[in-house]
């Protein structure tokens, strides 16, 4: 009885250090960009996929905490058990949807935030053909449900079509987003050999967040007794562990292969990190805003 109430303590504590990790990691580089009025040595690509991703885990976590048809039809397909989503999930993913609002502003709105211009603001094909492919993939999946004569049975839930089906495609956007969404950047860091203009910041806090969400998950699962709590929420688990390789391939770009970068992109000897309020005039135009096209 101790160990279960130790236990559902460390995953309350857990579950809202990650949201406050993964939250916090939202802001570095909205502040970054706002404090060098640029958002040069990046591209519209991230934040953008990032807005579509997180409104479909939006509206996915908040079927599985409180429609009662998509939980029953959980617990009927994995043997009774409940979905390991909880409160803070959805805080976590609406807080996000509204910083990446912000973000994309600034690239799409250079004038009202003051920032000089940037050819990172057009989204490149690749990110726009993975958001309109995720859109229409979802739709499908949508209308093969609505078309089920058992789409609202739980009784169906094994063999059937049924709602639960189409919550998981929403959901799978997110998936789809945080396998692809760290690409484009990461491409244009190896192209430009410089993570300036990149918050590194954001990326340490993401890898806490991930460390700190599995950690909660696995929790969750032990207590249930079966590990299905985990393969029953694929994106959740699925988040922590792609985010976190992405995760550290930035921290090597940042720490070991590109560490002097900023020093010769500065100005005056001054390094382009994080904490400079600007770059160089003649960092803006370089290399740092190519893209993938």
């Amino acid at each position: 009885m101790a160990d279960s109430t130790f236990l559902t303590g460390l995953s309350y504590v857990f579950g809202w250090t990650y949201f406050t990790c993964w939250s916090l990691s939202f802001y570095p580089q909205s502040i970054l960009n706002f404090s060098r009025k640029s958002t040069s040595g990046t591209t519209i690509d991230f934040p953008l996929i990032n807005c579509l991703g997180f409104f479909a885990y939006t509206v996915s976590n908040i079927a599985f905490v409180y429609s009662p048809l998509i939980r029953a039809q959980y617990a009927a397909r994995y043997k009774g058990l409940t979905p390991t989503v909880q409160f803070n999930d959805i805080t976590f993913a609406f807080h996000g949807l509204l910083l990446c609002f912000v973000t994309v502003s600034q690239y799409l709105f250079p004038r009202a935030w003051a920032f000089a211009p940037s050819l990172g603001s057009r989204p490149s094909h690749f990110i726009l053909g993975t958001f309109f492919g995720c859109v229409a993939g979802t739709l499908i999946i949508i209308l093969r449900v609505w078309a089920s004569p058992v789409r609202s049975e739980s009784s169906a839930a094994v063999t059937g079509w049924i709602w639960l089906d189409a919550i998981y495609a929403v959901s799978y956007v997110k998936l789809v987003v945080t396998l692809i969404k760290y690409t484009p950047q990461m491409y244009v860091n190896y192209r430009n050999k410089s993570t300036v203009g990149w918050s590194i910041l954001q990326i340490l806090l993401d890898f806490g967040g991930g460390i700190l969400s599995i950690s909660q998950q696995a929790i969750d699962s032990y207590q249930q007794g079966d590990w299905s709590g985990i393969t029953g929420n694929p994106v959740k688990f699925a988040l922590g562990n792609v985010s976190m390789i992405y995760d550290l391939v930035f921290i090597v770009q940042h720490y070991v292969l590109y560490r002097h970068a900023g020093v010769k992109m500065g100005r005056d000897g001054d390094e382009g990190s994080d904490s400079d309020p600007l770059l160089g005039d003649d960092g803006r135009g370089s290399d740092e805003e190519r893209r993938i096209q």
